[in-house]
């Protein structure tokens, strides 16, 4: 048995002894994501359109987060329609940050891994990094709606203020996860920028520093529309 099949045999075993049942189900979904970022993965390099692969997949990815980790129907579905409009907004955010930065792309530390490959793959690196930007977002987003959603459901929170108190402790904890994911991510490159000492004017122009910068800020932007939307639906709801 390799590392990766212990550690997954691993993981199983303790969402049993956490969730009992309900891990299969959570152990389900984790396998059918994974799978579908492996399908998106050959679908790209197989000539589809990045994008387009991207959505129609990452709307996929939501069903099967949302609905397969809750059984509540008052939960899910204010969840996944918060979710799918936020998965719309942030493509569009993405192509226009990544078509104004000029960000597609490899930067000048990537030269010496590709020296000798040929770039020439018939795949758009502008629309792979857009696609790339939507898809490691999609899991936040269902974090935060699946959690404002229920908080709100089961606590029964009628008055704006504790509404209020609820998504931001939820957002706040969201953004912070994906920042730190982002610093641990970069860290060796961050150490190589100060040896090298890479003045202000140098980062800023570093495409691949930019270029997930620009990935993080809009996965932020997601998390942070995501709560006060998703808690706009279920009041909306209530209402009629």
């Amino acid at each position: 048995m390799n590392g990766i099949l212990a550690l997954i045999l691993v993981l199983f075993v303790l969402l049993l002894a956490v969730e009992g049942k309900h891990a299969v189900t959570t152990f389900t979904s984790l396998a059918l994501n994974a799978l579908l970022l492996i399908v998106t993965i050959i679908l790209i390099a197989g000539g589809f359109q990045p994008i387009g692969v991207a959505l129609v997949l990452g709307v996929l990815g939501l069903s099967i987060t949302i609905f397969m980790n809750s059984q509540n129907t008052k939960i899910a579905g204010p969840a996944f329609l918060a979710s799918m409009l936020v998965l719309l907004g942030l493509a569009g955010l993405m192509w226009v940050l990544v078509t104004y930065g000029v960000t597609g792309g490899f930067g000048d530390e990537d030269g010496e891994t590709l020296e000798g490959f040929s770039l020439l793959i018939g795949v758009s690196f502008k629309q792979i990094m857009i696609a790339t930007g939507i898809m490691s977002a999609l899991g936040a987003v269902a974090e935060v709606a699946i959690a404002v959603a229920a908080g709100l459901t089961t606590a029964d929170l009628d008055t704006p203020q504790a509404q209020h108190e609820l998504t931001s402790e939820i957002i706040g904890t969201a953004m912070n996860t994906l920042f730190f994911g982002f610093f641990g991510g970069f860290a060796a490159l961050f150490i190589w920028f100060v040896r090298l000492h890479y003045d202000v004017s140098q980062l800023l122009n570093n495409k691949v520093l930019v270029g997930e910068l620009f990935q993080v800020l809009a996965a932020m932007l997601a998390v942070l529309v995501t709560g006060p939307l998703t808690t706009w639906i279920i009041n909306r709801r209530r209402r009629k």
